[in-house]
């Protein structure tokens, strides 16, 4: 009789457990009394709070409200004509290694009209640019960052160092942007870049500065560059490079690219070089620089040993002087090697050039030089450099 009872007890919890089963997993709801919506209802979130205006940490949010509105977008339209290669060894906008911040076209179209950014620095409606994104022009448009287009007028441009400066008429212009010290530059100093890539409109990245002075690079005639890893894209020419506190330390120009999107390797046009070609250009209606006209090349050890002199003589050997020109009046030959240029040492091409063009035209300057392992002192009356007949198209 228990063994019964106890079979029968055991069926019915069987049973029981069961339908409680089939129950919590079909209905689940039978087991409460309270509604999805009741229950939801009661669920609180929490929400941050912010105080006041206060920021997020680290936001670059008040250096961008600072500059961004002296950051502008240039539309250039320019003649249709066959896209020409720039002389001296200078890359194009089309080489494979370097892209200027550009709105490009498919190569088998011929342009029509360019993309670009420009920096409002001035009350006057002044804006500094580059020289490549308003280079044979014949009408450009600036947008503002209020929304406004108008008309801008060339004040004049520099291709050996790609600025250009534009001026533009308007009323109740944004404020312009403020120019930081080059001095207070530093690699790894966060840096901003603002302008507008691929034409989708103002576009704020951040990075940090890559390198400075860097030359060598071969896309400018005078190169001092800013490198930056900030991205920056085709449409990026002329834009900002500030700093934290948004002030202005140069104009975004090129990047390293295979592929003519960012790869990490930008380069920006120094805030005092940028300064100093635009107040040239304002005072003088351009840029003047010195010249002596010789074609020289760097000396390596080996050229050194071929011409018997110690391979660790520093130096630019001249291969070719202009006949009639500066160095011809003065007595300099091809072969001399040149060393110092008044009493600074010349190591290579790039410094020689640098040197001379800061040498004002109509004044003299003494050129340390070996001819034939005797050491030569010689006066050169300085000339004007003859404007360069390259571009950057």
């Amino acid at each position: 009789m228990f063994k019964r009872l106890w079979l029968l007890f055991a069926q019915a919890v069987t049973i029981l457990l069961a339908a409680l089963f089939i129950v919590v997993t079909l209905k689940p709801n039978w087991l409460s009394d309270e509604s999805v919506g009741s229950i939801v209802s009661n669920v609180t979130l929490k929400e941050g709070v912010a105080e006041g205006d206060t920021l997020s940490p680290g936001s670059y949010h008040d250096a961008v409200k600072k500059s961004a509105p002296a950051v502008v977008n240039i539309f250039s339209s320019k003649n249709s004509t066959k896209p020409k290669a720039r002389k001296g060894g200078k890359p194009n906008s089309s080489d494979p290694l370097f892209k200027f911040f550009f709105g490009e076209q498919p190569p088998d179209e011929e342009p029509s009209s360019s993309l670009g950014s420009g920096v409002l620095v001035s009350p006057e409606g002044i804006i500094l640019t580059n020289h490549h994104v308003i280079s044979d022009a014949t009408d450009i448009d600036v947008a503002l960052s209020d929304g406004r287009k108008v008309k801008a007028k060339m004040i004049g441009s520099d291709p050996e160092t790609d600025i250009a400066v534009l001026k533009i008429e308007a009323k109740q212009l944004p404020p312009p942007i403020t120019f930081a010290r080059i001095e207070s530059v530093h690699v790894g100093d966060v840096v901003l870049a603002i302008g507008n890539p691929f034409g989708v409109g103002q576009t704020v990245t951040s990075g940090i500065v890559s390198a400075l002075g860097r030359d060598h690079v071969g896309i400018n005639t005078f190169e001092n560059f800013i490198q930056t890893d900030a991205a920056i894209n085709p449409g990026n020419s002329g834009g900002a490079l500030i700093d934290t506190r948004g002030n202005l330390i140069g104009i975004n120009t090129a990047i390293y690219s295979n592929n003519g999107g960012s790869m990490g390797i930008g380069f920006a046009i120094p805030v005092n070089l940028a300064k100093q070609v635009m107040e040239s250009i304002i005072n003088n209606g351009g840029v003047t620089r010195g010249w002596i006209g010789v074609e020289p090349q760097n000396l390596s050890e080996e050229l050194a040993e071929s011409l018997g002199i110690a391979k660790q003589s520093q130096g630019v050997l001249l291969s070719g002087v202009l006949e009639g020109g500066p160095a011809d009046r003065a007595g300099i030959r091809p072969g001399d090697v040149l060393t110092g240029v008044n009493g600074q040492s010349i190591r290579d091409v790039r410094a020689l050039l640098s040197k001379v063009s800061e040498l004002k035209p109509g004044t003299e300057a003494t050129f340390s030089l070996l001819r034939k392992n005797k050491e030569l002192v010689l006066k050169v009356l300085i000339g004007k450099r003859p404007k360069p007949k390259f571009s950057h198209e």
